[in-house]
């Protein structure tokens, strides 16, 4: 849910995201290097996403490295990483 504060009215208003919207969860520090070395990578190589993407559940803060599973038939899974 993202609370939205309208410039003009100064009245907050609540917005849920979308159902088809893919959840988005923030990998643990153990899970990070795990992935890293998985795909023998650095965190540098990730794809990029930013802080002030709609997208992105509150207190997630920047080189923290988010899981985005997108329903499907494969049920696929992307990585990127928050800047």
């Amino acid at each position: 849910m993202i609370i939205v504060l309208s410039k003009d009215t100064r009245l907050y208003s609540k917005i849920k995201m979308h159902e088809l919207q893919p959840k988005h969860t923030k990998l643990k520090p153990e899970e990070t290097e795990k992935l890293l070395k998985r795909f023998d990578i650095s965190l540098s190589q990730l794809p990029k996403i930013s802080k002030k993407d709609p997208s992105i559940p509150e207190g997630f803060e920047r080189g923290d490295v988010v899981s985005i599973e997108r329903k499907g038939d494969s049920g696929e899974e992307y990585f990127r990483v928050v800047i």
